[in-house]
């Protein structure tokens, strides 16, 4: 699976984000880190353990490193769920963070897909583009 098959089977906006970035190399390594970003697992214990303020900040930054990534899916989500806990409505948030939880299962499916297979290069891997590269 190539960069752009990746960010259309998560529902995602590669040219808006290549776009930006301008560059392939730079969005693999962005769509890379991720996969290491914890600010999901945050918004879930904060939500468990009912820590809005907490819940909130995670929510807001998956929503911004969303957006910065072109995971257009995700991002709308995470973006509702954003607004949901700013106004205090914590019934709505627990509806929402289903679907947060759905789109973001399905955009790091996609992204591990898409690392399935590829060779690596000094331990680190590679997101196969369409030119091979």
């Amino acid at each position: 699976m190539t960069l752009q098959e990746c960010y259309k089977a998560m529902g995602a906006d590669y040219d808006d984000v290549l776009g930006r970035l301008r560059s392939e190399r730079l969005i693999q390594k962005f769509v890379l880190k991720f996969l290491d970003d914890h600010s999901f697992e945050l918004l879930c214990s904060s939500m468990e353990s009912g820590q809005w303020d907490e819940a909130f900040r995670a929510s807001h930054t998956l929503k911004g490193v969303c957006q910065n990534l072109g995971f257009t899916r995700l991002g709308r989500s995470s973006s509702e769920l954003t607004e949901a806990l700013r106004a205090g409505n914590t019934d709505a948030a627990a509806g929402l963070l289903e679907q947060v939880k759905t789109d973001h299962a399905e955009t790091v499916a996609a992204i591990r897909t898409t690392l399935a297979g590829t060779e690596t290069r000094e331990h680190h891997p590679i997101i196969r583009t369409p030119s091979g590269k």
